[in-house]
């Protein structure tokens, strides 16, 4: 009989072996590996420069270098990302059309009476990818003090105080109708046709306040052209440490965080949801990308694909609740 392995066989066995020894020794080397050598297109339902746009555009340079397969971004505006979300909920489920999305994402089948889209039965959600932190910001003019500065105007004049916000369902919106529920008060909502139009009138001061990212508004607020009022998170940023959130000047409820995150086509087969989700989740991991992002203030979070479906439904009946209280519909 003969024991001894032939010299190929036994050069396979050694292979399998050290491959497996790698594994359990450096558990953080990637396995993921390019499903597709076709180019894969990342729809923003919004303009450039916002966070959806910031992020698609660093994690398709990634997958670029990771994959070596050419990644293109297309800013696909209008309907508060109505149009561009429900191009890609129409598209083939092959992991070559993938969407980047906000938490209106969940917030708009509430405010539109015909979002073209469900997005808990239209997607796969791939990966959570961060948060973006709102301030309440105002124009100099209104010489608010801070937030309970507002509240007191607005209560003195009902109606009278106007808000900016990229259109209805934004976050910006309905993060100031949270804002207006929790401390009774009446603002006058004047939405636009995207963030430009809406930061250029708040600064001219054809509006008085809104809602911004804070990416969006430091440069403003640092410039004195933006007077800042409070941060809408349950914690002060990194970004800002000096900036009170609205919870310490007393205003309790109105947290209105952003989230952002990753999404393909329902049907998309599970490997390659699996794929993305863990070469993802591997970019937004690195430092050089965790401070990159960093610097355009937008904080990195990776969790489960689980997890965040559980984000997702909380925030869907938790924006539900808020559409319902406040009546809102699109303007």
């Amino acid at each position: 009989m003969q024991f001894l392995a032939s010299p190929r066989r036994r050069s396979t066995i050694i292979a399998i072996v050290l491959a497996m020894l790698c594994c359990a020794l450096f558990p953080g080397i990637s396995v993921a590996q390019p499903y597709t050598s076709q180019p894969i297109k990342i729809i923003v339902p919004y303009t450039p420069g916002t966070g959806n746009d910031i992020l698609a555009r660093t994690i398709g340079q990634r997958i670029n270098e990771k994959w070596k397969i050419p990644v293109v971004v297309e800013n696909r505006p209008g309907a508060s990302g109505n149009i561009g979300t429900a191009a890609v909920a129409r598209a083939a489920p092959d992991g070559l059309t993938l969407l980047v999305a906000p938490n209106n994402f969940v917030i708009n089948p509430y405010v539109f009476k015909d979002a073209q889209y469900d997005p808990f039965k239209d997607f796969e959600p791939v990966a959570l990818l961060g948060w973006g932190r709102l301030l309440l910001v105002a124009n100099p003019a209104t010489r608010f003090a801070n937030a309970r500065g507002l509240i007191e105007a607005a209560k003195a004049q009902p109606g009278r105080i106007t808000y900016a916000s990229p259109g209805s369902g934004t976050p910006h919106h309905v993060s100031m109708e949270l804002f207006k529920v929790v401390t009774g008060i009446d603002l006058l909502h004047i939405p636009y046709k995207g963030s430009s139009g809406a930061v250029t009138d708040v600064i001219a001061g054809n509006v008085n306040v809104m809602f911004l990212p804070i990416h969006v508004a430091l440069p403003y607020v640092k410039e004195g052209r933006l007077l800042v009022l409070g941060l809408g998170s349950e914690k002060r940023s990194p970004n800002a440490p000096d900036i009170p959130t609205l919870a310490e000047q007393g205003i309790k409820g109105a947290e209105v965080d952003i989230w952002y995150a990753l999404f393909a086509p329902s049907g998309t087969p599970k490997e390659i949801v699996r794929r993305l989700h863990q070469t993802v989740n591997e970019i937004l991991d690195g430092p050089e990308t965790k401070g990159l992002l960093a610097k355009q203030g937008l904080e990195v979070e990776t969790v489960s694909i689980e997890a965040f479906k559980s984000l997702m439904e909380r925030d869907s009946v938790r924006w539900g609740q808020v559409a319902r209280s406040a009546k809102l519909t699109a303007d």
